[in-house]
């Protein structure tokens, strides 16, 4: 594992325990060059799962670009990476069981129920995205259903 800081290759695990109800091996890093420490985490890689796009159009699922979307709606809102970390988790535990592809609109709308549990902005905001709200109506109306 390379040090963010300087780069170097030479580093040691500290500290390593279980995270995210055991879902992923959380490990403190420490640099050999630098003294800078980090942390990793290391998760069951989804490779197999595919995503089945509106358009058709099939692409291998990516926990990177998932969680980018979910932060981008919990801007300066008061959500932790821990539970963003266990939303995804949990939610990939569903679509990987027995499943080799998955829909996009599945995998929105179970985001979406996560986030109205964790958040009722962020979940406005992804909400906007996922179902491409086209005018200041259909926003109201999913204002209204939520309140």
């Amino acid at each position: 594992m390379h040090c963010p800081r300087c780069k170097n290759d030479d580093t040691a695990v500290v500290d390593s325990r279980l995270s995210e109800e055991g879902r992923a091996v959380r490990r403190r890093r420490e640099c050999g060059k630098c003294g800078h420490r980090f942390t990793t985490f290391e998760r069951q890689e989804l490779a197999t799962l595919i995503i089945i796009k509106r358009d058709g159009t099939r692409e291998p699922y990516s926990r990177t670009k998932l969680e980018r979307g979910i932060w981008l709606s919990c801007t300066k809102r008061p959500v932790t990476q821990e539970q963003i970390d266990r939303l995804l988790s949990r939610l990939e535990e569903k679509w990987g069981a027995n499943k080799k592809e998955v829909a996009s609109s599945t995998i929105g709308n179970d985001v979406m129920k996560e986030l109205k549990k964790i958040d009722k902005v962020a979940y406005i905001r992804f909400a906007s995205v996922h179902r491409e709200f086209k005018d200041v109506e259909e926003f109201k109306e999913a204002m209204n259903k939520l309140l």
